[in-house]
């Protein structure tokens, strides 16, 4: 075979060998195309009664805190609590000394003593000039008979006109004496009733004081914890200066803010006669509203709740968050909060495994069983046996296909 020929067999060869695989070859599957799923979590439905709960932050107050102030100058005698000792009814909380309280006493009393010897006086004054007025009477009559014998022998040239200028003087001496003494008595009266209302304001002041000196020595008037301490053994205070607080142990309450739109239907609730309590984390503290502040701000109205059972390490001062449980609701569903899309959409799955998007009204929070927040709402489309979508989806549409991941996963 001639060497011009070689590489064309070998060419022919190639092309022959292409064309026998290319005929011998499998033919290719046909493909088609198929919608996606996204698989989802969903919640068989249930609609029931729920309670629904509004979280509050709050401060605890104790009302009932009294402040002891210092009711006479003095130095502190005795102070043997300390801040934050608990104390029982009748436990001394300090006392000012008695060197202190002594004399003020004493010199009320001094007072009191005075104005009732200056009655006695004036009452035996009174009796001496009603007796001396008769003998000044007399002394006043026989000066103005004397006068008229004078003027008679005057007139018969048996006596001087020094003799009739004196007789005239004699007169007007006893008619004053007679008249101060009179006056004297008529003013017996208004004298009296002065020292009187004197000695009554003094008889007040010494009762203020004694009742002051009582209370410089001041005793718990009921079961508290001591706070505010200002003063130590030895001080020296004025009247009236704030000495120390004390507060009962199992008076304390809670003052949180309320929101206005909650605050009619909680008002609603109360005046129903229905019992609205309140939790904080773990339920460890318990309040009951009681009722609500009398003023209001723009952003809310001041919730007061009176604390249930032990204070523990609760204080005055202190802040605290806590649930409060409003009025169950009927008909309405708890679900997770990755179930809200937007401010009032969820979505449902349909017979199709289709998503489809639902309007619900926020009724408020609630706990699950394990203590979780979720959300409660109510609607329409809120069926028994609907099945909502819990997994949140960023491209979640109505009509988007879905598949069941796990249909128990959610909490009813």
């Amino acid at each position: 075979m001639s060497k011009r020929l070689f590489p064309l067999l070998i060419l022919a060869l190639g092309i022959a060998g292409f064309l026998f695989l290319k005929m011998t070859r499998p033919e290719p599957a046909e493909v088609t195309a198929t919608e996606r799923s996204w698989r989802v979590n969903v919640q068989p439905l249930q609609p029931g009664s729920h309670v629904p709960v509004l979280p509050l932050y709050g401060e605890i107050v104790a009302p009932e805190q009294v402040t002891i102030t210092a009711t006479l100058a003095g130095r502190i005698g005795q102070r043997p609590v300390a801040e934050g000792q608990r104390v029982q009814a009748g436990d001394l909380l300090v006392a000012l000394d008695d060197a202190d309280i002594r004399p003020v006493l004493a010199e009320a009393e001094a007072r009191v003593a005075d104005l009732q010897a200056q009655i006695r006086s004036e009452q035996v004054r009174y009796r001496n000039d009603q007796a001396a007025v008769e003998s000044e009477q007399s002394i006043e009559a026989n000066a103005r008979r004397q006068l008229e014998r004078t003027r008679a022998l005057v007139k018969r040239n048996l006596a001087s006109q020094e003799d009739l200028e004196a007789a005239t003087d004699a007169l007007a001496r006893a008619e004053l004496t007679l008249s101060n003494r009179q006056r004297a008595i008529d003013d017996h009266p208004a004298r009296l009733q002065s020292i009187e209302a004197r000695l009554a304001q003094a008889q007040a002041s010494l009762d203020a004081t004694r009742r002051d000196a009582e209370r410089a020595t001041v005793r718990a008037p009921f079961d508290g914890v001591v706070t505010g301490i200002q003063v130590a053994p030895g001080d020296q205070v004025s009247r009236n200066e704030p000495l120390l607080s004390l507060y009962p142990a199992n008076g304390l309450e809670l003052r949180a803010r309320v929101p206005e739109m909650y605050r009619e239907e909680l008002l609603n609730a109360l005046g129903e006669g229905k019992s609205l309590s309140a939790f904080s984390e773990g339920r460890q503290h318990a309040f009951e509203l009681e009722r609500f502040a009398g003023t209001a701000d723009p952003a809310g109205t001041e919730a007061i709740l009176a604390l249930q059972g032990s204070p523990q390490a609760l204080r005055p001062g202190g802040l605290l968050p806590v649930m409060l449980e409003r009025p169950a609701r009927a008909q309405t569903v708890s679900i997770p909060f990755s179930a809200l899309y937007g401010a009032n959409a969820v979505y449902l799955m349909n017979e199709d495994s289709r998503m489809q998007r639902v309007e619900v009204e926020r009724i408020g929070e609630a706990r699950g069983s394990n203590g979780e927040r979720r959300l409660l709402v109510s609607g329409k489309a809120l069926v028994p046996g609907a099945r909502l979508i819990t997994t949140h989806l960023p491209n979640a549409v109505t009509g988007l296909r879905v598949d069941v991941a796990d249909a128990g996963a959610s909490e009813q």
